[in-house]
């Protein structure tokens, strides 16, 4: 496994860790555990949860530790922001075009990154969850397509405590007092059973539950208590699946 000062690393990769990287350590303490199940060779698929916009720097924080430069799937609006866009793009990052007719790309960029070795870094919710407790909720099925595709482990990632910093969809950080980041991986998800199968919508959902259920059994761990039986849909809430949250209704 390369250090984390590989400078194989893209030319926004280096920069944001040399930016970045100190001033989470001087916001943040750090609680890493489950390195231990992290692939050490090929390409893989990483899915963390989704529960505060500060969780991303936590959880490429606790991967840049271990010595790897995951790739990472974001939304293309932000890729369109000054600067950031740069960095993004430098990085070799991937964008997603979330319902358009290239919302295609992120997945062959992906599958393309596995069969390079890559590790690719996956939101299996696609957003903040919208459950209240703030558990996992409905997962959608793009890391599962990709694993499925690839035959490439898939480890489980539970992310605790970014949302004392920043909550979801706050505006305002709380610094102080520092907030621990507790980021825990887990085993890599049994699919071998689903390889070879047709991928069909039934094999999709089935993979996207046991990966789901993975980070949920981590978060547990984290949070020190069960998670609801039945995972939140939002759908069948009436809210909206992406984005700041609203009603079905209103959005249609």
């Amino acid at each position: 496994m390369s250090t984390p000062t590989d400078n194989s690393r893209p030319v926004g990769y280096r920069f944001a860790i040399a930016v970045l990287r100190p001033l989470f350590r001087a916001l943040t303490r750090r609680d890493w555990s489950g390195v231990e199940h992290l692939p050490t060779e090929g390409g893989w698929v990483v899915c963390p949860n989704h529960v505060s916009h500060v969780d991303p720097l936590a959880f490429a924080h606790f991967l840049v530790d271990q010595g790897l430069s995951p790739r990472f799937l974001g939304k293309n609006e932000v890729f369109r922001v000054p600067f950031v866009g740069w960095v993004l793009r430098s990085a070799d990052q991937i964008p997603v075009y979330r319902e358009s007719g290239r919302a295609a790309d992120a997945y062959r960029a992906a599958v393309a990154a596995v069969r390079a070795d890559k590790c690719v870094a996956i939101y299996p919710e696609g957003t903040l969850t919208r459950d209240p407790d703030l558990w996992p909720m409905r997962g959608k099925t793009g890391a599962a397509r990709v694993a499925l595709e690839t035959r490439c482990p898939v480890v489980p990632v539970a992310v605790w405590g970014p949302e004392q910093m920043l909550p979801p969809y706050a505006r305002r950080p709380r610094l102080f007092p520092r907030k621990v980041m507790h980021v825990r991986a887990g085993a890599p998800v049994p699919l071998d059973d689903l390889y070879g199968r047709p991928v069909s919508a039934e094999v999709l959902a089935e993979a996207t539950a046991r990966i789901m259920a993975g980070i949920t059994a981590e978060l547990e761990v984290l949070r020190g208590e069960r998670a609801p039986s039945t995972r939140f849909d939002p759908r069948r809430a009436g809210i909206t699946p992406t984005g700041r949250p609203r009603p079905l209704e209103e959005a249609s």
